[in-house]
């Protein structure tokens, strides 16, 4: 078994996330790879607290990500930082030879990116992913193997998605994703957009052009001092793209939207693919339900619901028939980071986000910044 080392900066809730799914790592079998927790990094460091009293592996506590870098005990780092911080982190890790699994958006911007992916070429025995769970639903992962053994037959649409509705109170104060120096001009794209571009970029359904329509919907929050702030960034945004289909050679539309206000959804991620010979959906609303619908010329057209279980893209104890929810995303996505840094990229059926992939995601968005500006279709030019 190889034990990977890992240092997390940023201890906040997805540094705790990704802490937990080392600690139930056992949950997993037939893997010959695991992760081992052993130093943390933030600038507050009120958060140790919860990490000293369950990782008695940690020896390393620091506030400065320089000096975690420099401990030769840390092998790879999980980087879960504001957005305007990932290009000189990021680079900080790689340059430091350490490997690295990034958050999205993977640069505030397009030129961040860019700064990024540059560094990656001038260190490339450094792996190096980028976060997305939603894609290892067991329904999700169906979708992706159906569009991999051409099950769709010409693809008519696609559509993805992920809505919540964590900003509908509009007291809530404001925080970094509502400032524009943080979070960065993509707003709610750059915050949630790679969970939609995931699947549809891994299968080569890259946008060619987009029309964008993006909203800002509460003007100003509490500022937590008895004022008010503005909200700079873009609360909720629609995206309506040319794709082609590489099997077919075939142009088809791809809506993508990403909301941060939309009514009842708490966290609702969605994929729907329609085809000619067959089309399927899944919401994570509904986590065990795969929707298909298979069409043979002259037939019915009816859809069929089938509850999955726990059919994951790496075995585990639980049995099939019980519920897959987020934390398991979350282990399964680790355990893909972890097998493909350890027996080399794409040694995992389903990998994460690769860092060219996020270069794909920052055309798209900075493309979608013009076309709203200008009220136009604009060519995405990468």
């Amino acid at each position: 078994m190889r034990t990977i080392k890992f240092g997390i900066i940023g201890c906040g809730l997805m540094g705790r996330e990704f802490a937990s799914a080392a600690a139930r790592w056992g949950h997993l079998l037939d893997l010959d790879v695991k992760p081992e927790i052993v130093a943390v990094c933030d600038k507050n460091a009120e958060l140790f607290g919860w990490y000293r009293e369950h990782f008695p592996s940690i020896k390393q506590f620091t506030g400065e990500h320089k000096e975690m870098l420099a401990n030769p005990d840390v092998e790879a780092v999980y980087c879960a930082v504001p957005h305007n911080l990932h290009a000189d982190l990021y680079r900080d890790i790689v340059a430091a030879g350490k490997h690295l699994l990034g958050e999205k958006p993977f640069g505030i911007d397009r030129e961040a990116n860019a700064k990024i992916l540059e560094a990656l070429q001038a260190h490339p025995r450094v792996f190096v992913r980028c976060s997305s769970e939603f894609p290892f639903f067991p329904a999700a992962q169906r979708i992706v193997k159906a569009a991999r053994e051409g099950r769709f037959g010409t693809i008519l649409e696609v559509s993805a998605g992920l809505h919540h509705s964590s900003d509908m109170d509009p007291h809530k104060p404001i925080n970094w994703k509502r400032m524009v120096k943080f979070n960065g001009a993509y707003g709610c794209m750059g915050d949630l957009g790679m969970h939609t571009l995931h699947i549809p970029l891994r299968l080569g359904w890259k946008p060619k052009n987009v029309r964008a329509i993006l909203s800002k919907i509460v003007k100003e929050r509490p500022d937590g001092k008895g004022g008010r702030a503005p909200c700079e960034t873009w609360d909720n945004a629609t995206l309506l793209c040319t794709a082609t289909d590489p099997r077919h050679n075939a142009d088809f539309p791809l809506t993508l939207t990403t909301k941060r206000i939309s009514p009842g959804d708490t966290n609702t991620w969605f994929i729907s693919v329609k085809g000619t010979a067959c089309s399927m959906e899944f919401n994570s609303r509904y986590p065990k339900t795969l929707r298909t619908l298979d069409y043979v010329p002259g037939g019915e057209q009816a859809w069929r619901e089938e509850d999955l279980g726990y059919q994951t893209a790496f075995k585990s104890i639980t049995g099939h028939i019980f519920e897959f929810g987020f934390s398991d995303a979350i282990l399964q996505m680790w355990a893909a980071f972890c097998v493909e840094l350890a027996h080399g990229p794409d040694a995992a059926a389903f990998g994460c986000v690769k860092p060219e992939e996020t270069a794909l995601q920052h055309a798209l968005f900075t493309a979608a910044l013009k076309s709203h500006k200008e009220n136009s279709v604009v060519t995405i030019d990468d």
